[in-house]
């Protein structure tokens, strides 16, 4: 009897062990997900994914260069276009290395505090987006409202409080996310949707309560997406206000355009994010598939598609593309 009772026990030990390092190595690294059902084609996800990343740092790489070498753009507006290419490239750095090492190389391992640390840079980079794009509103407002006192109101001392409010209120907003899910247990699934870490994905895996993450996730998005929504919205109806009530046809024009670039800004990064909001919400039935390239999309597109437009719209910028790969045989 004795005999069968150490035995039970000593296989009750080992059950419980086995358990707690299962737990553990749930909690030590999560597996990213790339195509869902296609590992054979994650070679030809990887090449149009390395252009798209291409195109994102050489993009805003060269906005970036061209505001600095260019006197004639040395404007306030053009320093919140500057922080906006450095936010959206910084950005991309946040999850281009899961990004390619799942699609390229198939590593789809990851360490539960790299995790964390990315899913940190993700979501604060994201907020700095928006509270990016508030600020470039603001500009354009201030442009239309005070055209003779905008110099003056918009100094270089005023731009860097703005960036740094910006970046703050968001870092700091997002600085518990990685300590309230590093809380959480870990003991079923670890299998990510994407191939990279969100807060949201994570909590979903896990087994303990996650009313907290909820609610503070939820009050995080109503602070700096919802808010900054609607300080958009507010902020472009006084421009159109303010913009009609010109007397000059001319100038009213002159006004409207230069918020064209900003609009699209707003739209690109408003837009996709909606987009995958609906279909995580509504499209449970839909297709894994549909669910990742929605979320790609939304992380990817506005970071494309941003330092096009500008290169475009803006004349200075534009020339200054041309010149450097046309040298001086073209003339402003």
């Amino acid at each position: 009897m004795n005999t069968a009772g150490s035995k039970w026990l000593s296989q009750t030990n080992s059950t419980v062990s086995l358990l707690n390092q299962t737990i553990e190595n749930h909690q030590s690294f999560f597996i990213l997900t790339g195509i869902p059902g296609m590992p054979e084609k994650y070679l030809w996800m990887a090449l149009p994914l390395c252009l798209l990343y291409s195109t994102i740092i050489l993009g805003n790489v060269t906005i970036l260069v061209v505001i600095k070498v260019e006197q004639s753009l040395h404007e306030p507006m053009y320093y919140f276009l500057a922080m906006l290419a450095a936010t959206d490239l910084s950005l991309s750095l946040s999850s281009m290395p899961t990004m390619v090492s799942v699609h390229w190389f198939s590593w789809c391992s990851i360490t539960f505090n790299v995790c964390l640390i990315q899913m940190f840079f993700i979501h604060t980079f994201g907020g700095v987006e928006s509270g990016v794009l508030v600020a470039m509103a603001f500009d354009r407002f201030v442009a239309i409202h005070f055209p003779l006192r905008y110099a003056t109101i918009l100094t270089y001392s005023v731009i860097s409080k703005i960036a740094a409010a910006v970046l703050l209120r968001s870092a700091v907003t997002v600085l518990p996310v990685p300590f309230l899910t590093k809380r959480l247990r870990f003991c079923h699934s670890n299998v990510l949707p994407h191939a990279y870490c969100l807060h949201q994905d994570a909590m979903r895996l896990a087994c303990a309560d996650t009313s907290v993450n909820s609610i503070y996730g939820l009050l995080a998005v109503i602070f700096i997406i919802v808010l900054d929504a609607l300080i958009l919205l507010a902020s472009y109806i006084l421009i159109l206000q303010a913009a009609l009530g010109i007397a000059s046809q001319e100038e009213r024009l002159k006004g409207l355009n230069t918020c064209l670039s900003p609009i699209c800004a707003v739209m690109l990064f408003y837009v996709a994010l909606i987009g995958m909001t609906l279909i995580h919400r509504y499209g449970k039935h839909l297709s894994p598939i549909i669910h990742t390239f929605m979320a790609n999309i939304y992380l990817l597109l506005p970071l494309v598609l941003n330092p096009i437009v500008y290169s475009v719209r803006t004349k200075q910028i534009r020339w200054r593309i041309v010149q450097a790969f046309c040298g001086a045989r073209v003339s402003p």
